[in-house]
């Protein structure tokens, strides 16, 4: 940890950070054209973190204004009864998605720092955004004629700032001599004074201590989607009701008829032996790959997956995609 590192101060725009989305969708730098760099700066790597950091927040945004601009989607904050001051979540839904009478989809991410309209951060800032975010599935959905509800199964709780408490002296009240309560204060004043060295030296910007507030029924994904489905996708009139699931977020409809598209070498659609007695497996032809990343950064499996939605309209059945994700549904 280096003690002159720059100060954790980041812009809170795409403009300030001097990136923009091009007409593919990919980030690129307003005056190089280059491609996110995220080794901004040498050996500070902590630094290089937050940055980074920053910028997902500030497409996180970006990525929810699009669902309302380019995608008509309505914002819904959740709890449907929440009061004024208690903390709240949302989710995004098509102005028919509670009344459209033959179809209806929902959207569900995986766990981490993605919430709703993503799939993987790291693809929307190194691809595109067509490749990072559910932008195509729902655009197609709502061309197709489906209801759309997109869940955000990861805002669970909002942070505030944990308030300063001051610890009083006690030893004014106590009968103790004057001489050992003397002692005693410069041993506590030493002590606090090391701790402090350590901590400044250990992390030289000392960051804010924050409180986490939990949103009622949605302090977990899996809370999360329970309320989603009582509230709102029970509510829906659609005869049928397709679920799209990434990663952690196929857990919460895993008891339901599901096929799940793997990463596979294999052509689109082929048969993936499985050892696992779960969905239906089939390939979903990965054709890029990161280390330690489980989404591709095309979603190639999205036209088959609208054929066997199709498919499964005329059988009467419920379906669950769990798209680019080993082991799904359910998840390993």
């Amino acid at each position: 940890m280096k003690k002159d590192e720059p100060p954790l101060d980041f812009p809170d725009t795409l403009e300030g950070f001097e990136y923009a989305f091009n007409e593919k969708g990919q980030l690129r730098h307003i005056k190089t054209g280059e491609p996110f760099v995220f080794n901004y700066r040498e050996d500070l790597h902590r630094w290089n973190q937050k940055r980074y950091e920053a910028l997902g927040e500030i497409i996180t945004k970006y990525v929810y204004e699009l669902l309302e601009k380019d995608c008509n989607l309505k914002k819904v904050t959740i709890p449907v009864d929440a009061t004024e001051s208690e903390p709240k979540s949302f989710i995004f839904m098509s102005e028919d998605a509670l009344t459209n009478p033959q179809k209806l989809m929902v959207l569900i991410h995986g766990s981490g720092v993605v919430r709703a309209g993503q799939w993987a951060r790291r693809l929307i800032i190194n691809e595109d955004l067509d490749s990072g975010t559910q932008i195509p599935f729902i655009k197609r959905a709502v061309n197709e004629g489906y209801g759309v509800i997109v869940l955000n199964p990861n805002e669970n709780y909002i942070e505030v700032e944990k308030p300063k408490t001051h610890v009083q002296s006690t030893s004014d009240s106590t009968d103790e001599p004057a001489e050992k309560r003397e002692r005693k204060d410069k041993v506590s004043k030493e002590t606090k004074k090391r701790r402090d060295f350590y901590e400044k030296y250990r992390n030289p910007q000392r960051e804010k201590e924050m409180v986490q507030l939990y949103i009622r029924e949605n302090g977990s994904p899996e809370e999360h989607a329970v309320y989603v489905w009582d509230h709102f996708i029970a509510q829906s009139v659609a005869e049928n009701v397709f679920f799209v699931a990434h990663s952690y977020g196929g857990l919460a409809f895993v008891e339901l008829n599901c096929c799940n598209w793997v990463s596979s070498s294999e052509p689109l659609d082929t048969s993936v032996e499985s050892m696992l007695p779960d969905c239906p497996r089939v390939s979903a032809v990965r054709n890029v790959s990161y280390p330690g990343e489980h989404v591709s950064p095309r979603l190639v499996c999205c036209p088959s997956s609208f054929c066997s939605f199709s498919r499964v309209r005329k059988r009467d059945q419920t379906l669950v995609l769990a798209p680019m994700r080993r082991a799904v549904a359910p998840v390993s």
